[in-house]
């Protein structure tokens, strides 16, 4: 039996429903943050003009397994938020976000960007989501006590990109 093709793609608009599914089913996220997400998607489909947010889509066998969202932050030099990054739960720990948060940050590279950023919560529920950002090198460099709720802090994670 061959192996499932695994590719990198462009953000199409029939992806809008796998990926909102795949955000719901991961049980990460609030009603709210998924359609915070999916407002995101929305505007990268909607303004091919903007330029604050970039989508990778990850296909295995041409269907959609998750996905990144990243821009530039504003009024810096060269650092990157990366917002979202969902992967469908029957398919984690299968190098699919690996692969997506390695086209990111070539993409980041790529564009002069050096510094990579990502919030999150300090939740119980996000330890998995902790050690899979720990373990592509990045550390915690912030912590906000309280930011989302109380006893919810909001953490960042960084990593600096090698070279930059």
């Amino acid at each position: 039996m061959p192996s499932p093709e695994n590719t990198l793609r462009e953000l199409r608009r029939d992806d809008l429903g796998p990926l909102g599914t795949i955000l719901v089913d991961t049980g990460a996220f609030t009603a709210e943050e998924v359609d915070c997400a999916l407002e995101l998607l929305d505007i990268v489909l909607d303004e091919p003009a903007q330029t604050d947010y970039r989508v990778v889509v990850s296909a295995v066998d041409g269907e959609v397994a998750g996905y990144v969202l990243y821009g530039p932050i504003p009024l810096t030099a060269a650092a990157w938020d990366v917002y979202w990054i969902a992967t469908s739960p029957g398919l984690q720990q299968q190098g699919h976000g690996r692969r997506l948060m390695a086209r990111c940050e070539e993409d980041i590279a790529a564009s002069g960007g050096g510094l990579v950023c990502i919030e999150t919560s300090s939740q119980e529920g996000y330890a998995p989501t902790h050690r899979f950002y720990e373990a592509l090198g990045y550390r915690v460099e912030s912590r906000i006590r309280d930011f989302y709720k109380p006893g919810d802090d909001r953490l960042t994670y960084v990593r600096r990109l090698q070279g930059k």
